[in-house]
């Protein structure tokens, strides 16, 4: 005869798997298959069937969440750019204020320049660029997500040196930035002469200094 439990013996729930943690895990995955399938075979040969077997998931996992491959490798490159920040402990992230504004654009222009040039960085920022000149909707979405925060930082510095009379008052930060982002990004983008840290200070040299004899 099997003895039934009293109440107060009664086994103990199993413990309830945490789809949470679950799906940080797969979404971590596809995104690591994503950046690493990019770099390795071009964006035009990755393929959401590509990712899902290199993460180990099905394909419809993907589809679950993002709409298409571009819209994955878009959050996985923002997701490895903030896993970076937080790595180095800059979160949030702000141009450095020294009160030397040279100085520290050249400094955060350098630091640029390392990323361009880094492989892992490169391939899916490339990608993403040009998927962005065809694709309406990504590339709205590329801008407001990842360019756009980023310039703002340039802004903040420049008011910040407006503020300590370093700056002219009537010039607009967000006209200014471009003098040596757009230069940097063109450079990069289209191949039209190497990237250094001697060309970053160039321009910061010529943007801050101007071109008229002194």
């Amino acid at each position: 005869m099997v003895k039934k439990p009293t109440p107060d013996r009664a086994a103990p729930d199993r413990a309830t798997p945490d789809a949470t943690r679950r799906s940080d895990r797969s979404r971590r995955a596809i995104h690591d298959a994503a950046l690493a399938l990019v770099a390795e075979v071009g964006y035009a040969k990755t393929t959401v069937e590509g990712i899902a077997a290199r993460a180990g998931v099905g394909k419809q996992t993907i589809y679950r969440w993002w709409p298409s491959k571009a819209d994955v490798l878009l959050e996985a490159f923002i997701d490895m750019g903030e896993r970076a920040a937080r790595d180095a402990g800059h979160e949030p992230y702000r141009i450095p204020d020294t009160g030397d504004l040279a100085a520290d654009l050249k400094a955060v222009l350098r630091a640029t320049v390392d990323e361009l040039l880094d492989p892992a960085f490169e391939a899916p920022s490339r990608a993403l660029a040009a998927e962005g000149l065809v694709n309406e909707q990504l590339g709205r979405e590329f801008v407001a997500k990842l360019l756009e925060p980023q310039l703002q930082l340039y802004v903040d510095r420049l008011r910040s040196a407006q503020d300590a009379g370093g700056v002219r008052a009537d010039v607009d930060p967000r006209i200014a930035l471009e003098l040596f982002v757009s230069p940097l990004a063109q450079r990069w983008l289209q191949h039209t002469g190497p990237i250094s840290y001697a060309y970053t200070d160039t321009l910061v040299d010529y943007a801050l200094n101007g071109l008229a004899p002194r």
